[in-house]
């Protein structure tokens, strides 16, 4: 069943969410929910998928990014986001670690703010600790597009949208920035943004 996304305006956007017990994440409405919010990522399709975006406020997050998602991206793109296919897993009740102070910059957009894409800078190196999906601890350490994955979707989880931390005069539509910026490298971008 694919759930509705919220968009920003919505208070659950806004709120930090409830963590679960173990009881909770083991329950078969947690459970069920998981699936639903699976289907729902991939419909969309996304790379991550938190809980207040389809309406419930609490702590937790999906991740997926398939391969297929970067098959419009050159070999040099890939390269310089340091992407590469994360499979799916459950964040639950995540406590996020920058690993060190070196932060990167890239677009990103938001199935919760839809038709929009923003320069955004975030930390290279990241440690998130968290449950998966059976209440088990976990521990990822994570780097380039997928630690920005990561920050993206456990800032849902704490009430913040990526238009917080953007660069604002950077704000376009996906439209506009798939016509006229996608192909443009990001230090000539903000040459010519952010002036």
């Amino acid at each position: 069943m694919r759930l509705k996304l919220v968009q920003v305006g919505e208070e659950v956007l806004r709120r930090r969410a409830s963590e679960l017990t173990a009881e909770e994440i083991r329950s078969r409405d947690i459970q069920q929910l998981i699936t639903f919010m699976r289907e729902t990522l991939r419909d969309a399709p996304g790379v991550g998928l938190a809980a207040p975006q389809v309406g419930f406020g609490i702590q937790l997050a999906l991740i997926e990014d398939l391969q297929e998602y970067s098959k419009a991206m050159t070999a040099e793109q890939i390269a310089e986001r340091e992407r590469v296919p994360v499979p799916f897993h459950v964040i639950i009740n995540p406590k996020l670690t920058p690993l060190d102070d070196e932060q990167v910059e890239f677009f990103e957009g938001c199935l919760s703010v839809n038709g929009y894409t923003a320069l955004v800078p975030r930390f290279r190196r990241v440690r998130v600790e968290c449950l998966d999906e059976h209440a088990q601890p976990r521990t990822i350490d994570a780097w380039g597009w997928y630690a920005r994955i990561l920050q993206h979707e456990i800032d849902h989880l704490n009430g913040t949208v990526y238009v917080d931390r953007m660069f604002p005069r950077t704000l376009m539509t996906i439209e506009n920035f798939t016509w006229k910026w996608k192909d443009t490298g990001i230090a000539e971008l903000k040459s010519r943004l952010l002036v």
